[in-house]
């Protein structure tokens, strides 16, 4: 580049939020560093690894709850906003940790749970105990039919009825998730205004961001419709996939909250807002979240998350569906609900080269991407036994669904120590002794490991505008190869990527800026990619 456009394009970097094409490092807080070993976990743990976590050349952190909880659903089930649960620590460990991660230059995203509560929240205690109560309809409460059977069809995700019956209320309430998670009735402006509070209370600590878990699933229909089936080619493991899900999620005036929820972030300097959505129709209802400037600033879906292959069709859809001008999308490879991709993507004798393709393909992405932890280690699932099971939808659904458990397992830190360096005392989930050869301290010291190669991905995405905030053209998109041009006026990179497990024709275009995989002249290898100049 001349110098001209290196200054033009410092100018627009500078010119940009920090969010816009950041890298984000998901951290799951229990199975990340445990400092008191107790098998948990925790934020002292945490604050101890930033400086490993700085070193990746990330931009921030997400850590998922942390809050005051019964653990039935290990921390989405809230039962205090705005504390720590003892398990994690306490809150000026959570200041200490902001403080820390500030100093390293990374940003503090945290989760906000406002599509339900824990059961044991002062909330629903309160709004349990009669129906003239002050708290009365925080909470999504109906009366039975005639029969004295729920008042919808609506099924939970966990499965079977959305609905549990209260005999002190004589009413049932409404739980999307476990029935220990009653959901929230955020149509009331009072609950709008305690949820308002608790970002808030977060904002004033010092974090820089909400990912907004299920925010889908915020509102429900007031006229309690009942949901129509789902089409039957669709593939069914749960009571939830047999219906489409009109009614009891994504109703229209969740936009509404989202803008005063964006008015209020607004106060603060460089927000970010980052919405979860899932679902059937979950393209609109991100476009929807996110349109204009008054909503939320980027969202993500479940397009990679839970895809059995990684292919060149998947990429180029994802692409076409986020266009100049359609907002500000976030991707993800893995996370805590979905299990490892390289266990789903490719075979074991494929695994270490999807490994390090995979994340330069995400590192070239157009939008905001997020690494899980030991993503950036090639971390594969483990196979957790049923009798270690701890996540309760494995547990209903065993064993048709995928356990979550084999994405949460101890993060491996220590090639040597028991537990692999995550705790002195038992944990919480077995850890995957086939993490062992892939421990930090093992790739460290390997100037040729995905580890190494993960912080080359996220330099490169780091060092050209073009990567980081750029227009993004699909060209290619065949049985095989995926090709590319990210570009932002004053550079061109063409990124090339073999999606498949056999060679593929390959032509040269430009100098050659980072490789993954076997090149040869002009053939590249199973699951290869590389990125270059033009």
């Amino acid at each position: 580049m001349l110098a001209e456009e290196v200054t033009a394009a410092s100018a627009t970097a500078a010119a940009q939020p920090w969010w816009r094409g950041a890298a984000i490092y998901q951290i799951y807080p229990r199975s990340f560093a445990d400092s008191n070993g107790d098998g948990i976990g925790d934020l002292p743990g945490i604050t101890q690894k930033l400086d490993y976590v700085a070193s990746l050349g990330v931009d921030a952190i997400w850590l998922s709850p942390f809050f005051t909880s019964p653990m039935r659903d290990f921390g989405y089930d809230v039962a205090d906003y705005c504390d720590v649960d003892p398990v994690f620590g306490t809150l000026a460990d959570f200041d200490a940790l902001v403080e820390r991660a500030h100093e390293l230059n990374l940003k503090v995203l945290i989760d906000q749970v406002y599509s339900h509560s824990s059961d044991q929240h002062p909330w629903f205690e309160e709004s349990r105990s009669s129906r003239t109560n002050s708290k009365a309809d925080w909470y999504v409460w109906a009366n039975p039919k005639r029969d004295g059977s729920p008042p919808t069809n609506w099924q939970s995700v966990f499965g079977g009825p959305a609905w549990r019956w209260d005999a002190r209320r004589g009413q049932y309430y409404l739980h999307n998730f476990l029935a220990e998670q009653p959901d929230l009735n955020v149509h009331n402006p009072a609950v709008q205004n305690a949820l308002l509070d608790v970002a808030r209370f977060w904002l004033d600590r010092g974090v820089d961001g909400f990912r907004m878990d299920a925010i889908n699933f915020a509102m429900h229909d007031p006229e309690l419709r009942d949901n129509p089936p789902a089409a039957d080619a669709a593939k069914k493991t749960r009571p939830f996939d047999f219906q489409q899900h009109l009614y009891n999620q994504s109703h229209p005036n969740i936009v509404e909250f989202l803008q005063r929820l964006r008015r209020l972030t607004n106060g603060y300097s460089d927000c970010f807002m980052l919405a979860e959505v899932g679902g059937d129709d979950s393209l609109d209802q991100m476009r929807a979240f996110t349109a204009g400037s008054e909503r939320l600033n980027s969202a993500y879906g479940f397009n990679f998350l839970y895809a059995e292959s990684l292919s060149p069709g998947l990429v180029a859809r994802v692409a076409e569906d986020w266009p100049e001008g359609a907002g500000w999308p976030t991707w993800a490879f893995e996370n805590h609900d979905s299990p490892r991709a390289i266990s789903r993507w490719a075979a074991s004798e494929n695994r270490e080269t999807l490994a390090r393709t995979k994340m330069l393909l995400l590192a070239c992405l157009r939008g905001s991407i997020i690494l899980y932890q030991g993503e950036e280690l090639g971390l594969p699932q483990v196979d957790v036994p049923f009798e270690r099971l701890q996540d309760p939808e494995a547990i209903a659904n065993w064993p048709e669904t995928l356990s979550r458990d084999g994405a949460r397992t101890p993060m491996p830190w220590s090639s040597t120590e028991p537990n692999l360096g995550f705790s002195t005392g038992k944990p919480w989930l077995p850890a995957g002794e086939g993490h062992r050869l892939l421990a930090v301290d093992t790739q460290q010291k390997d100037p040729r490991s995905i580890l190494a190669f993960t912080r080359e991905c996220l330099r490169l995405r780091r060092s050209h505008e073009a990567v980081r905030v750029g227009s993004m053209a699909v060209s290619e998109a065949g049985d095989q190869l995926l090709t590319f041009e990210r570009s932002d006026g004053h550079q061109r990179l063409r990124c090339t990527f073999n999606l498949s497990e056999r060679p593929a024709t390959f032509t040269p275009a430009g100098r050659k800026l980072l490789t993954a995989g076997t090149i040869e002249d002009r053939s590249l290898g199973p699951y290869a990619g590389i990125v270059e100049e033009l």
